[in-house]
């Protein structure tokens, strides 16, 4: 080293030093006076402020957990309900269905009754002058009840005016019978009901 650089480096030491002892001491200073200043500073944590605030937010936590526990107790509940309000949709649906199959059934005999009760009046026969295949049906005929003495039928050729007599009776009493064809006139007066055998 040449040995007029040597106070410029001794210079720059001692600034160093220098320097290294400010901050020491700035840094003592700082500490010290933190340490005062915090024994004279109060707490805010003890502050009439923060414990009244501190109450209130233990007491929302208190309330929150409170309804969050309700929640869970009526989460519970409408779960079972719902469980419950399914099971009785799908025992409703079933009644319904057998309900609607009750009514069908219903419906089918009501429509068998209706058909039978038309095919017996159609094969019915009461007192009047009726056209075979036209008005009635041909077929063998019985009284439904015995006759009285007054009782009279007739058959006869259509169109004749019941000129032309095929068949005629005056029973007197029994349950007589008749069979008819297409082509003739049934005639009975005070004979009552004849009904298809």
């Amino acid at each position: 080293m040449n040995p007029a650089d040597k106070p410029l480096v001794d210079r720059q030491v001692a600034k160093r030093k220098a320097a290294r002892i400010w901050l020491a001491a700035a840094g003592v200073v700082l500490l010290a006076g933190g340490a005062v200043g915090g024994h004279f500073l109060t707490d805010p944590t003890r502050s009439e402020e923060y414990i009244a605030l501190s109450e209130e937010s233990a007491q929302r936590q208190s309330m929150l957990e409170k309804s969050q526990d309700d929640y869970s107790v009526m989460k519970e509940d409408y779960n079972k309900l719902s469980s419950g309000i399914y099971a009785r949709e799908l025992k409703v649906g079933e009644r319904e269905e057998a309900a609607a199959k009750a009514e069908a059934d219903v419906e089918k005999r009501e429509s068998a009754v209706t058909a039978a009760e038309k095919q017996k009046a159609a094969d019915t026969i009461s007192d009047g002058t009726w056209t075979v295949g036209t008005n009635v049906s041909p077929g063998t005929y019985t009284t439904a009840a015995d006759v009285g003495s007054s009782c009279y039928w007739g058959i006869y050729r259509s169109g004749s005016n019941g000129d032309d007599i095929l068949q005629n009776d005056l029973p007197g009493g029994g349950r007589p019978t008749v069979t008819l064809s297409e082509g003739q006139d049934f005639k009975s007066s005070r004979c009552g009901k004849w009904e298809k055998q």
